[in-house]
Order: structure tokens, then C-alpha cells, then sequence
């Protein structure tokens, strides 16, 4: 698990990750939570979700958005951890120029900026948005979101209503070409405390799906 500092538009960037032999295997981007209330990428859902994506066969990398732990420059609202999260992108593509599959995974602010990254980023292939937050993010940006994904949200989640989330489930899924699984985790909070192995069920399942049949929809 090497730890690695990348160059960033803020400065250095502090990363994980773990690689495959085969040179062609799919990849994954992992996004922590909100800078400013705890979020790193040693959050454990963040850790989980890395060493699952890796056990699925791909190239794994988490990192720090600017500002937290090693990684330099300070908090930006958004739009400079969208650059962090694409220029890491842009190292895992230098290495690995041909993927099999390109997720980008991300937990509440980070399902935010993956979301945003997806629309930028044509070789991104699938999308994992795990508590994201339609209730305080704008998501307007989707139109039209270019690939099909999965949202997971807990039942009693009091940071984000679950009919804000439904009402960005609707909007994605009445586009055409594309597939949003809606998944709910009953019980769960917004951070998931005692649920995480249900949410790394449901994302394993949707991931190892997708990636046998990746021009699924």
C-alpha cells in the first residue's frame, strides 16, 4: 500500500493505492467525505470501500483533498477538490492508459466532486455516490449525466432527506441511455455507523455486475 505525494494544482496531494499486474485492469478513484467535518481518507467507509474496490480486481487510489493531512493548500468549497480529484485522475491515467473500467467513488462531499468529475472525464465508466447531498449541492450540472451508476442513501439519514434524493433519482433515470440503481440501506444514518458492511455489499454487487458487462445500462 504505498503511500505516494502526487503534484497538485494546490500543491503536493497525499495518496494511497494499490495496483494490479495486469496492465489493462479496471481503475478506481475514491473520495472522502467534507474537508471541514472529519473527512480524510482514512475515514473507515473511505478505507472499506478502497480495499473492496481493490479485491474486485482494480487499481485502487484514495487520497486527501487539499488541506487535510499531508496534502497542501487549504479548503475551496468545491472547485479546487475537483481539480485535486482530476489530477490525481490524470496520474492513474499516465500509468495506466487503458482501463478496463474507470469508477470514481464517492461518500458525501466526495459523491459531490465524483459526480461533478464524471462529467468532465469521458473515460469515466461508472460511478458509485454513496449519502450524496442534493439538498445542500447543486446537481443541475448532470444534464445529461453520461453514465449509469449507483446511489446508496440510508433511511434515516437526518442530514439529507430522502426525497431530495428520490427527486435526483428521477431526474437522472428519465434520461435516456443511461441506468441509476437506487439503493436504499434501512436504518442507516448518514454516515452509515453499524451499516457499513451493508453498503460495501451493495456496492460490490453493483460493481462486480457492471464490470462483467460493461456496456450494460
Amino acid at each position: 500500500m504505498p503511500d505516494i505525494i502526487l503534484p497538485g494544482p494546490a500543491g503536493r496531494i497525499e495518496a494511497r493505492y494499490m495496483r494490479q499486474k495486469a496492465p489493462n485492469a479496471p481503475m478506481a478513484l475514491i473520495l472522502h467525505t467534507h474537508p471541514q467535518f472529519g473527512g480524510t481518507m482514512n475515514n473507515p467507509l473511505i478505507y472499506d470501500l478502497y480495499h473492496r474496490f481493490h479485491n474486485l480486481g482494480c487499481t485502487t487510489v484514495r487520497f486527501n483533498f487539499r488541506g487535510v493531512g499531508r496534502s497542501q493548500g487549504s479548503f475551496d468549497n468545491g472547485a479546487g477538490e475537483l481539480s485535486d480529484a482530476a489530477a490525481v485522475l490524470d496520474w492513474m491515467a499516465t500509468l495506466y492508459p487503458n482501463p478496463s473500467f474507470c469508477w470514481v467513488v464517492g461518500v458525501s462531499f466526495g459523491a459531490w466532486i465524483g459526480m461533478q468529475l464524471l462529467m468532465r472525464r469521458p473515460e469515466i465508466t461508472g460511478f458509485v455516490s454513496i449519502a450524496p447531498q442534493p439538498n445542500m449541492y447543486d446537481f443541475a450540472f448532470l444534464a445529461p449525466c453520461p453514465t449509469s451508476g449507483v446511489i446508496v442513501h440510508g433511511t434515516k439519514d437526518s442530514v439529507v432527506p430522502e426525497a431530495d434524493v428520490q427527486k435526483l433519482v428521477d431526474r437522472l433515470t428519465a434520461q435516456k441511455g443511461i441506468k441509476i440503481t437506487y439503493t436504499k440501506v434501512e436504518g442507516a444514518n448518514h454516515f452509515f455507523d453499524n451499516h457499513t458492511d451493508d453498503v460495501l455489499e451493495i456496492v460490490e454487487e453493483y460493481a462486480r455486475n457492471r464490470m462483467a458487462n460493461p456496456e450494460g445500462r
